[in-house]
């Protein structure tokens, strides 16, 4: 991992996806990652390394947004 990362906030949606996707690999398919409640979601984006967000911050267009990038990043990451 780079020592220096810029921050990431809730915008940075597929920087959020691709740290989830790291930390969970492929324990999470497709639809499991659908069935995520945006609760746990939340939780786990806020202890992600360099997440500079702040809970009051999110909402659930950013969940929605972030949840469609993680399965795409699942996907991309299926075809290797």
């Amino acid at each position: 991992m780079n020592q220096f990362e810029p921050p990431i906030h809730w915008n940075d949606h597929e920087d959020i996806a691709q740290k989830l996707y790291e930390k969970f690999g492929d324990d999470f398919t497709e639809s499991k990652i659908y069935r995520v409640r945006f609760t746990d979601l939340l939780e786990w984006i806020l202890t992600l390394p360099h997440f500079e967000g702040k809970k009051e911050e999110s909402n659930e267009g950013h969940l929605e947004m972030i949840q469609s990038a993680w399965v795409y990043e699942w996907r991309d990451n299926q075809k290797k």
